[in-house]
């Protein structure tokens, strides 16, 4: 439900009660993936989705029947299902739904409430939940933070909590949302619990160099995308707010020094279109020994083999080279400042999700490569 957070703390603070369908795992090729969710309020206001439209209806009602009742629900639909098929989902997937209300007279709404504000505000926390076991544990949640300190729990066995906390605190180091199979006592000893972790972090840092048209195409492309965007030139004439209104930040620095002195994580990508050498070389050097998730450089490809010599002569190694997407982009044929900026998202978000690049038609390859996808943990197994 974390996904949909901003909306959902406007409803806590209006002081609504509504109820949460969330998708708590996918098979096959399913629209949405685990954390996905749609909301209704007791107005039957709807927000959110958890199929891209498939079972939206059926979920919709699943939700006004919760609010009403009190009592979670847990729904599968899939292509095999003969109902599930009633109601549209026919891709060959399969999914998971927990529908939970959050009312003023829910025991977990306070620790929902505090999950929902977290998130909204752009702060990092994980929301855990049990969404299978005994009925009386269904539903209830824990708030894990950074740093190690939580709100609610479960109350089935003090050492179910202590194993939750642990769990998700690595999920949420990740940044990752997913569900853990755990024993009611904390491991592999009791009746078996399913409880889905979301995690809810800062949005992954994109930073553009080179304060040139391209990147101005790029700055929107990656606030559409979700990035905080900052745009970096060590030439105060380009690198104003006025060019570039939609970025998050716009910063007059040598492009290196900044990057020294900046904060920078492994879903942190780094686009480097200035294609001058006195301005690159530096900044690669740097930029291809940091644990980032993509380093890509703009230029033709005579200007990728130079650069490559002049970055060899400084003593980047060829495989820290074999880091850098360069020249930029997927070959889309892009010609305007647009559909550059379109190639280059792609291909970040082909490196993030594992994706091939190539057209999917005529394709044998999943439709979705979900690569930061977490698949259920058995606590207190061995590998």
């Amino acid at each position: 439900m974390l996904d949909i957070a901003e909306e959902l703390n406007r409803w806590v603070e209006q002081g609504r009660d509504f109820a949460v369908a969330t998708v708590v795992a996918v098979g096959g090729s399913a629209p949405r993936q685990p954390g996905a969710a749609l909301a209704v309020d007791a107005d039957g206001t709807a927000v959110g989705s958890v199929s891209g439209g498939c079972v939206e209806g059926a979920v919709y009602e699943l939700c006004r029947q919760a609010l009403t009742d009190g009592e979670p629900v847990f729904e599968r639909f899939g292509y095999s299902d003969d109902d599930a098929f009633a109601v549209g989902l026919t891709c060959g997937g399969v999914i998971d739904i927990l529908v939970v209300p959050v009312r003023a007279d829910d025991p977990a709404r306070p620790v929902v409430t505090a999950a929902l504000a977290a998130a909204a505000g752009g702060g990092a926390a994980a929301l855990a939940r049990i969404v299978r076991g005994p009925a009386d544990l269904v539903g209830r949640a824990l708030l894990v933070r950074p740093d190690g300190s939580h709100d609610g729990g479960f109350g089935a066995h003090p050492e179910l909590d202590r194993t939750v906390v642990a769990e998700a605190g690595a999920l949420l180091d990740a940044g990752r949302t997913g569900t853990l199979e755990i024993g009611e006592q904390g491991s592999r000893c009791g009746a078996p619990l399913t409880v889905l972790v979301e995690s809810s972090v800062p949005p992954p840092r994109m930073i553009v160099f080179g304060a040139v048209d391209f990147a101005a195409a790029l700055v929107r492309v990656g606030k559409f995308l979700g990035h905080h965007v900052t745009v970096c030139d060590a030439r105060p004439v380009f690198a104003t707010r006025a060019r570039f209104p939609e970025a998050d930040e716009v910063v007059v620095e040598w492009p290196h020094r900044y990057l020294e002195r900046t904060r920078v994580d492994a879903r942190t990508v780094l686009c480097v279109l200035t294609h001058d050498a006195k301005f690159d070389v530096p900044l690669l050097r740097l930029a291809l020994r940091l644990p980032v998730a993509y380093v890509g450089a703009m230029g033709s490809r005579r200007t990728h083999l130079d650069r490559n010599e002049r970055l060899r002569a400084v003593g980047v190694t060829e495989l820290e080279l074999a880091r850098l997407r360069s020249p930029i982009g997927l070959d889309l044929g892009a010609r305007t400042p647009e559909e550059t900026a379109l190639s280059i998202a792609a291909e970040i978000v082909a490196a993030r999700r594992g994706g091939s690049g190539v057209s999917l038609t005529g394709a044998h390859t999943p439709i979705h490569h979900d690569i930061t996808s977490v698949p259920a943990v058995r606590v207190g197994s061995v590998a």
